[in-house]
């Protein structure tokens, strides 16, 4: 999973070398932290969240598969 999102994001940003990801796995329960640089944010959320949301969709899909819980979160690179 982080491989994708890794892919997805890096494709969506004007600069892809601020992309990193933080993953925490808790017993079944996954969080996925995403951090782009801060003018790249709108980017990835999108237009009233509906980027976000589609890539939440598709990780949970993929987190179904394997009989876990996936949360994401998009926070600004410091």
């Amino acid at each position: 999973m982080k491989e994708f999102l890794e892919y997805v994001a890096r494709s969506l940003v004007d600069k892809p070398e601020a992309v990193h990801i933080d993953v925490e796995d808790d017993e079944g329960e996954v969080t996925l932290t995403l951090m782009v640089d801060e003018a790249d944010m709108g980017r990835v959320i999108g237009r009233d969240g509906r980027i976000a949301n589609a890539i939440r969709s598709l990780l949970r899909v993929m987190a179904a598969r394997s009989g876990q819980h996936v949360e994401l979160e998009i926070e600004p690179n410091d």
